[in-house]
């Protein structure tokens, strides 16, 4: 689990990296267009805000792909199962069979599995990795389970698995049906600073806003655009369901 973790800070530092580097080459860019140091500078704003917004939308698909995920889990576990597989057989072998989204974390409770031979110590370590409901469930469930050696597993892993699958589908139907207003929400914003990119060619535009209060408008343009992106992204997040089992 620490390699993992530690992967995804390393994503983490390369994305904020990204962030500056992409920022200072659309600043740099505008600047060599318009010649101006202050109308470059709210782009090489609005273009390192926009890659770190988009970056952190690449989490929440994250956790939209993995949510995905579990059905098909539950899927193998009970194949594995059915076959004449011992439960931890069936979760090591979704280091290899499962999605690809699990196989890293699995792998990783593969080989602590062998280790130490700590099966429930394990299932926590996954649990605390995903930090996710749907698993939460699932993973409860081995552990009931496995503590009290009772021959329901196979029916509660189906019962389970219905439940997400209804949920995922849920969530992606509202997710369709908000997506068109969010993407017509980020033209709106936009549109205004290519309107000035265009006109930041021209002398008069660039003369305008080289004064003080030209400046001061620019700055009111960027706070205001940021609010407006951070609103609209909160009005349009989904809620998350709450972990029941976590600690």
């Amino acid at each position: 689990m620490e390699k993992i973790i530690g992967s995804w800070k390393s994503r983490f530092e390369h994305s904020h990296i990204r962030t500056l580097l992409i920022g200072f080459a659309t600043g740099l860019l505008v600047l060599l267009i318009t010649q101006s140091f202050i109308l470059s500078s709210p782009f090489a704003l609005l273009a390192a805000g926009s890659h770190f917004a988009i970056s952190r939308g690449k989490k929440n698909r994250f956790a939209t792909q993995l949510s995905v995920a579990w059905p098909e889990v539950i899927d193998h576990l009970i194949s594995g199962i059915s076959s004449g597989l011992s439960l931890a057989e069936s979760l090591t072998g979704l280091a290899t069979r499962g999605p690809e989204i699990v196989r890293p974390a699995f792998y990783e409770f593969h080989m602590q599995l062998q280790k130490h031979g700590d099966f429930s110590g394990g299932i926590q370590n996954l649990k605390t990795y995903f930090s996710d409901q749907s698993s939460d469930q699932i993973f409860e469930a081995i552990l009931l389970s496995k503590s009290l050696g009772g021959n329901e597993l196979m029916s509660i892993l189906r019962t389970v698995g219905e439940f997400i699958r209804q949920d995922v589908a849920l969530r992606k139907e509202i997710e369709v049906k908000h997506g068109w207003v969010k993407n017509s929400a980020h033209l709106s914003a936009a549109a205004p600073w290519l309107l000035l990119l265009l006109l930041s060619t021209q002398p008069g535009t660039v003369s305008s806003y080289s004064t003080p209060t030209g400046a001061l408008i620019l700055a009111a343009g960027v706070g205001m655009t940021a609010l407006a992106y951070v609103w609209m992204n909160y009005l349009g997040r989904l809620p998350r369901i709450p972990r029941v089992f976590s600690k």
